[in-house]
C-alpha cells in the first residue's frame, strides 16, 4: 500500500508539473464553454417577447371582433393595434409591428357559411417564435370557425330545428381548445440549455483528463524509466494501477472544477452537492476504465492519443456534449447507456431537485459501463504499454 501511495504521489506531482494537464483539463474547456456561451448565448437565453400586432378588421363584424379580442388571452404578452388596411402593411414594415393581419370584409357571413375566407398575414422586421404563435391561434381560430359551419350544415341536413341549430354552433365555435398554452420551467430531469453546454463539455473534456495516466505509462516506457520500475521488488500491477489512480483523481478534481466554476459562470445550479459528487465519481469511474483498454491496445504516446481522442469524440458527441442527441429503439438504448448522457441526465435530475435516490438509473449506467470496459480490457490481448 505504500508503495502504490508513493507512486500515486509522484505521478500526481508530475501531472502537475506537465502544464498540459492544466491547461487541457481546465483552461481549455471553460474557454471553450465561455466561446460557445458568446456564440449561441442568445439563442440558449431565448425569451417570448411582446408580440405586436397590427390588426385591420371590419366594423360590426362579430367574429372579427372575437378574434381581435381572443389575441391578448392566448398565454404570451400581446399589444395589439386596430388600424387601417392601408395602414397595417407600412406598420409591418416600418417595425412598429412585428405582424400584420388583415381581415376581409364578409369575415363572419363566410365563415358561417362554410366558404373559403383569406386573413392576410403580414410579419415584420423582427418576427419570431411569438408572430409564429400568433398566426396558429389565428389559424386555430379559422378552423374552429369553420367547424361550427360544418356542425350547423350538418344539422340541418339531419332535420335539427333552427333554434338548436344556433345552439349547435355556437358550442363548436366557443367550446374548450384541446390545446393550451402555459408558461412553465425547466421539467425535472432536464438540464437548461446552459447547463446541458457546462455539464456537456465536462464530460467531454474528462475523457481527455484521465488520459494522461496512460499518456505518462507510455511516455516512461519511452524515457526508459518503466524497465526501471518493474524491476523493483514489488508487484508491477502497481506501476499501472498508480497511473490509473492518477487519472481518477485528476478527472475527479477536472470535473468538480468545471462544474462549479461553469455554474457560478452562467448562473446554473446543478443541485445538492452530494448527488453531484456521486454522479462525477461514478463518470470519472467510468470513463476511467477506458484507460484499462488503451493501455493494452496503444504501444507509443501517439497511438494513445489518437485512440483516447476517438473514444472522447464520439462519446462525447454522443452524449450530447454540444447538441442533444435522442433516437428511438435500438439507437436509443445504445445512447442511453453513453456514461457522458448518463452524467448529463443525472445532473439534470440532481438539478431539479433530486437526492441520491433519484440518481440510482444514471449511477448504475455509469457502473455498468465501467464493469463492461473492465472486461473487455481483460480478453483483449496485451500488444500496448506493458507487453
Amino acid at each position: 500500500m505504500g508503495q502504490l501511495i508513493t507512486l500515486l504521489r509522484t505521478d500526481l506531482v508530475q501531472r502537475l508539473r506537465d502544464k498540459s494537464v492544466i491547461i487541457f483539463a481546465v483552461i481549455v474547456p471553460m474557454a471553450l464553454m465561455g466561446a460557445m456561451n458568446l456564440v449561441m448565448g442568445d439563442a440558449m437565453d431565448m425569451e417570448l417577447e411582446t408580440a405586436t400586432v397590427a390588426v385591420s378588421a371590419p366594423e360590426g363584424d362579430q367574429l372579427a371582433a372575437a378574434l381581435v379580442q381572443s389575441l391578448p388571452e392566448i398565454g404570451l404578452d400581446v399589444e395589439v393595434t386596430e388600424t387601417g388596411a392601408k395602414d397595417v402593411q407600412a406598420r409591418a414594415e416600418s417595425g412598429d409591428a412585428r405582424l400584420a393581419l388583415v381581415i376581409p370584409d364578409g369575415f363572419s357571413a363566410a365563415l358561417m357559411a362554410g366558404e373559403p375566407v383569406e386573413v392576410t398575414a403580414i410579419r415584420g422586421d423582427g418576427a419570431g417564435l411569438e408572430s409564429s404563435v400568433v398566426l396558429a391561434v389565428v389559424q386555430g381560430f379559422l378552423d374552429r370557425a369553420g367547424a361550427s359551419a360544418v356542425a350547423t350544415a350538418a344539422g340541418a341536413a339531419l332535420g335539427l330545428p333552427p333554434a338548436q341549430l344556433g345552439g349547435l354552433a355556437q358550442q363548436v365555435a366557443t367550446g374548450d381548445s384541446a390545446i393550451t398554452l402555459v408558461s412553465g420551467e425547466t421539467s425535472d430531469e432536464q438540464l437548461d440549455p446552459k447547463g446541458a453546454l457546462v455539464a456537456g463539455q465536462a464530460g467531454l473534456f474528462l475523457m481527455f483528463t484521465v488520459s494522461f495516466g496512460v499518456l505518462g505509462l507510455l511516455a516512461e516506457r519511452e524515457l526508459g524509466t518503466l524497465s526501471r520500475l518493474r524491476s523493483m521488488p514489488m508487484n508491477p500491477v502497481l506501476v499501472v494501477l498508480s497511473k490509473v489512480l492518477s487519472s481518477f483523481v485528476l478527472g475527479v478534481v477536472a470535473t468538480s472544477i468545471l462544474l462549479t466554476a461553469g455554474g457560478l459562470l452562467f448562473g446554473v445550479d446543478f443541485g445538492s452537492p452530494v448527488p453531484v459528487a456521486a454522479l462525477i465519481v461514478c463518470a470519472v469511474i467510468a470513463t476511467t476504465s477506458l484507460t484499462f483498454i488503451v493501455i493494452k491496445l496503444a504501444k507509443t504516446s501517439e497511438q494513445a492519443s489518437i485512440i483516447q481522442t476517438i473514444l472522447a469524440m464520439v462519446l462525447g458527441i454522443a452524449g450530447g456534449a454540444f447538441f442533444p442527441m435522442s433516437g428511438g429503439g435500438l439507437l436509443g438504448t445504445i445512447l442511453d447507456l453513453n456514461p457522458v448522457a448518463a452524467m448529463i441526465r443525472g445532473l439534470g435530475i440532481t438539478s431539479g431537485g433530486g437526492g441520491l435516490g433519484d440518481i440510482v438509473t444514471p449511477v448504475l449506467i455509469m457502473l455498468g459501463f465501467a464493469a463492461v470496459a473492465l472486461l473487455i480490457a481483460r480478453v483483449v490481448p496485451d500488444r500496448g504499454a506493458m507487453a
